[in-house]
């Protein structure tokens, strides 16, 4: 296993699974500038890095992310614009959802505000029993933000995204796997175990293949069927000419597991 040293979170990569883990949890690991920083670093890193097949993203301390540190207080977040900090936030997003692997949230205690939306953000939401949730922004004087405007809506629907945009109230894990925010929700103490198994799954398939059906799935409200269509055919296109896909029929012929090495 090898360990990034950061100052507010920390990067564990292990059998082509990365785990970025939130690391403030005296504040819930509320993301202050730092942070937002770091997770962009990180982001970009892993996005061109061949060996990185799957994240997972969580918190330290029983909590998954309690949102943006609005009390932070430091140098920098003095001097610097609001528009500007939000700019940096809107970089995080983007830089989450351009991902090629697949991401996992792993949530525990409470996701809300930016929190609730970066867990939204990643291709699959696994949460323990005790989980929480809330788009906590009115509560606080604030509109949605992280992205959470474009999420919630494609997650759940638009009468619903706004019943949970405008209330603000806190909804716990059945609720939230019942309207579809969440794909599992599973005993605390099984939930390390659950998103284990699920990671190594990832990072076992074929990583071209994986990002392109990634891509066209984030793109599906976007484009007419015609154009979902000519998507398909060109990334099937791309697929035949990889080595994985070779590996993928050999292995099906000879009765074996494949091993692909995105190429």
């Amino acid at each position: 296993m090898t360990t990034n040293a950061f100052e507010t979170i920390i990067v564990e990569r292990a059998d082509g699974v990365v785990t970025v883990t939130l690391n403030r949890p005296t504040k819930k690991n509320a993301a202050n500038n730092t942070m937002w920083s770091e997770l962009l670093a990180t982001f970009r890193e892993v996005a061109a890095s061949p060996d990185d097949r799957c994240v997972v993203l969580t918190g330290a301390g029983g909590d998954f992310c309690s949102g943006a540190d609005l009390w932070a207080g430091d140098d920098a977040s003095a001097r610097q614009h609001q528009l500007a900090r939000m700019r940096n936030v809107g970089d995080v997003a983007m830089a989450l959802a351009r991902l090629p692997q697949p991401v996992i949230a792993k949530v525990r205690g409470v996701a809300v505000g930016a929190g609730m939306n970066m867990a939204l953000g990643c291709d699959l939401v696994v949460a323990s029993e005790n989980a929480r949730f809330s788009e906590i922004f009115a509560k606080r004087g604030l509109s949605i933000d992280f992205g959470g405007s474009w999420l919630l809506p494609r997650r759940v629907g638009l009468h619903r995204a706004k019943e949970l945009a405008l209330f603000a109230d806190i909804i716990n894990a059945a609720e939230a796997e019942r309207i579809g925010l969440v794909n599992r929700v599973v005993p605390d103490v099984e939930l390390d175990a659950f998103v284990d198994g699920w990671s190594k799954k990832l990072a076992a398939m074929p990583p071209i293949a994986i990002a392109q059906t990634k891509r066209m799935l984030n793109n599906a409200m976007n484009v007419t069927l015609e154009e979902a269509l000519d998507d398909e055919g060109a990334a099937q296109t791309v697929n035949f000419g990889t080595k994985d896909t070779a590996e993928a029929i050999a292995a099906f012929t000879e009765k074996r597991d494949p091993v692909f090495r995105g190429r």
